[in-house]
């Protein structure tokens, strides 16, 4: 049996990826004190929304998450040695952030991603975002293929990797518009399969009165792929503001599910209902909010 970790979320900003619309990320994480169950470094790499590959600091091996990574055994040699390399520099970014924000101790994460994207019209992106104790620190600009700094502490890194001597964001550039893409493009060759499942959700909708105000709740579950996009109307418009939303959760079959609630004062006649907006849909879902729709106050698509 494989050894769990808890995840460490990366709130890593990234455009949507839609319908037939592709992405191939890696996520790295350092920490500066390892424990509880939490390895000193990972990388785990994903097509979409789908783990492929996964290597931490401790199995200290790159190792397939996806059935359909059927790759060579020099494959997974060669990129074990290469998270090995990448571990030891985040060994040593992880100090020197600490040092530049005069840290000496208790527990912090450096994070960066690395992507690229492919639409279904041939466009591409890519992008490199980096997160100190999970603030945004620094960015490749793609436009101009400079870094930026978000954190004063991560000038002294812009200006050198920005430097003529270096230029990194140049050599980054095309590992991003072709090597990147290459991959993305055999991954999904490969995992198409499971990677273009589409699954309607189904969605329920339910309502809660209090001290004159309605708590509506719009669960949207059994989904496939993990986008989707949900959302409160009042009368037809989109201007309900958004009070409570949890983030796309897994189900155990695969699939995926997502509440969203809003804290309202209607009106006599004003009418609430859920915007549901997925790729296995023809049309969006409205499924609309009625007091005497059932006993439970709820609607099922």
């Amino acid at each position: 049996m494989r050894k769990m970790f808890p995840l460490i979320v990366l709130l890593l900003h990234l455009s949507a990826v839609y319908s037939d619309s592709h992405s191939l990320r890696y996520y790295h994480t350092g920490v500066s004190a390892p424990g509880s169950g939490i390895p000193e470094y990972s990388i785990v790499g994903y097509v979409d929304d789908q783990e492929i590959v996964n290597y931490n600091s401790v199995s200290r091996r790159a190792l397939p998450r996806a059935e359909w990574m059927k790759e060579e055994p020099e494959y997974w040699e060669r990129n074990t040695q290469r998270a090995k390399g990448n571990e030891a520099i985040s060994r040593r970014g992880v100090r020197t952030l600490m040092e530049r924000f005069n840290q000496t101790g208790g527990f912090h994460t450096y994070q960066r991603m690395i992507g690229c994207e492919l639409d279904d019209d041939g466009s591409i992106r890519g992008y490199q975002q980096f997160r100190y104790d999970g603030g945004e620190f620094m960015a490749l600009d793609t436009q101009t293929w400079t870094y930026t700094a978000t954190m004063s502490q991560a000038l002294i890194t812009t200006q050198r990797w920005n430097s003529p001597e270096v230029r990194l964001g140049e050599i980054l550039r095309n590992y991003l518009q072709n090597e990147c893409i290459d991959w993305l493009k055999k991954y999904v060759e490969n995992g198409r399969e499971e990677l273009e499942r589409r699954v309607q959700p189904t969605v329920k909708v339910s309502g809660q009165h209090k001290d004159g105000t309605l708590m509506l709740h719009c669960q949207v579950y059994g989904f496939h792929p993990r986008r989707v996009d949900v959302k409160w109307m009042k009368n037809g418009v989109d201007d309900v503001p958004t009070y409570e939303t949890t983030h796309v959760l897994p189900n155990p079959d695969g699939t995926y599910q997502i509440r969203v609630s809003a804290d309202v004062m209607p009106g006599e006649d004003d009418s609430y209902s859920c915007y549901v907006d997925h790729s296995s849909l023809g049309a969006p879902l409205n499924i609309v909010w009625e007091t005497s729709s059932d006993p439970n106050n709820t609607a099922r698509a």
